[in-house]
């Protein structure tokens, strides 16, 4: 479908080309159910695992093979572009598909019982039943968390919108992985601090993935909590209230879990704890190499200086894009935050990431490999001046003695 409008009496027009690639996205929860067909087709255990075999090995092949797509709209066309109805109502598809995915993961791990009803007795489903093993279990269960971590970035576009029922939304998509706080530190805490040593949810040169989880997943949570407190307090009202967003967004986390575990049996406790890990795994993965590295210069105020393209890791590899609804164009996300996802624009100035974020979060697995190929980058982003990057405090010292720098702070201490 072209897009058109008349500026200036000239009629311009622009035909998004990935337009129906979109759906893609929405079709994603229902990898659960392609994981059971393909496992009750041909019996093959190996189908149970197939999850991660999608997001860590075909989506990055196809970053590789469709390659990228640059292009952007016209300025003059955003807001008719933002006012296409069939891209919001390709994110909300997401949430019914998310839930019902997620509903018949935990039937298929709860060994087929609903409300202590065998379902799968005479065969009527087959793939279900008492002999799964737990490594089947848990192989199925990873699949749910990768859903649960593309729900997140759903919940995300969704949640940074002016309409209310789209934020409620996101608190609906959040409800999978018990973060319902993310809606809270991202938009007011994360966007405020990004690219700052203040920033938990910006990862830092030298820092590996595995030392920014904690800090980050207990910061957010800390920062999010602080935020609410603070927006009551102004209120001259206790925050421990039904209105607080932490306490309402996790609510929709209490009515899922609970019906789940009142449906399908107690013993899927274990497996919708490890998909929500998996799913909050992978959000603060891309949080963690979004900004890796990044770092916005204090201006003679004391104030950092506005957020600007040069502070996050843009790629326009089409596969993860279109999975994750342009997530990947992160610049434009944080010069306006309310931007619809088609509208999203590639700055040319940017920083680029050398794949997709699929094949990014692979690598971030193994630090050493990962520093190889980022450490390098986020210097070259800087000319060689590692004082002007975001190093992480513990590494300062390494990393300023390896590129002959040298610590202004400790030196005017001395």
């Amino acid at each position: 479908m072209t897009v058109s409008a008349v500026v200036d009496g000239q009629r311009i027009e622009w035909t998004d080309k990935k337009r129906y690639l979109w759906i893609m996205g929405a079709i994603m929860p229902l990898i659960p159910l392609l994981i059971w067909g393909a496992f009750a087709a041909t019996g093959w255990s190996f189908w149970w695992w197939f999850g991660p075999v999608i997001l860590f090995v075909i989506v990055p092949l196809v970053d590789l093979v469709a390659g990228l797509d640059p292009n952007n709209p016209p300025d003059e066309l955003i807001e008719a572009l933002e006012g296409d109805r069939f891209y919001r109502w390709v994110t909300y598809a997401f949430i019914p598909a998310q839930i019902a995915g997620f509903l018949w993961g935990c039937l298929v791990i709860g060994n087929g019982t609903f409300f202590g009803i065998d379902v799968h007795a005479d065969g009527v489903l087959p793939g279900i039943a008492e002999n799964l093993s737990v490594a089947d279990k848990v192989g199925l269960a990873t699949g749910l968390g990768i859903v649960a971590g593309i729900g997140i970035n759903t919940a995300h576009e969704l949640g940074h919108k002016k309409e209310e029922h789209e934020r409620w939304f996101a608190r609906v998509a959040l409800a999978q992985t018990a973060y319902g706080h993310f809606f809270i530190e991202h938009n007011r805490g994360h966007h405020v601090r990004v690219a700052t040593p203040e920033d938990p949810a910006s990862g830092r040169l030298g820092e590996t993935v595995w030392g920014f989880m904690p800090r980050t997943v207990v910061g957010s949570l800390k920062s999010a909590w602080g935020l609410e407190k603070k927006r009551f307090a102004r209120l001259g009202k206790s925050p421990v209230s039904l209105k607080n967003d932490l306490v309402n967004a996790w609510m929709f986390t209490v009515l899922l879990w609970g019906f789940a575990l009142a449906a399908f049996g107690w013993r899927i406790l274990p497996y919708v704890v490890l998909q929500a890990v998996i799913g909050i795994w992978l959000l603060e993965t891309v949080n963690y190499l979004e900004h890796y590295g990044m770092k916005r210069q204090k201006l003679p105020s004391g104030r950092y200086e506005r957020v600007n393209p040069s502070h996050s890791w843009n790629s326009n590899n089409i596969g993860t894009n279109v999975l994750l609804y342009h997530l990947q164009r992160h610049s434009d996300h944080h010069a306006n935050p309310t931007r619809r996802y088609q509208a999203l624009r590639d700055f040319k100035d940017a920083p680029v990431l050398p794949t997709g974020y699929a094949g990014m979060i692979v690598l971030t697995v193994i630090p050493a490999i990962w520093r190889k190929v980022m450490d390098e980058r986020v210097l070259a982003h800087y000319d060689g001046d590692v004082t002007l990057a975001n190093v992480h405090p513990p590494k300062k010292a390494k990393y300023y003695a390896k590129y002959g720098a040298v610590d202004a702070e400790l030196e005017e201490a001395a």
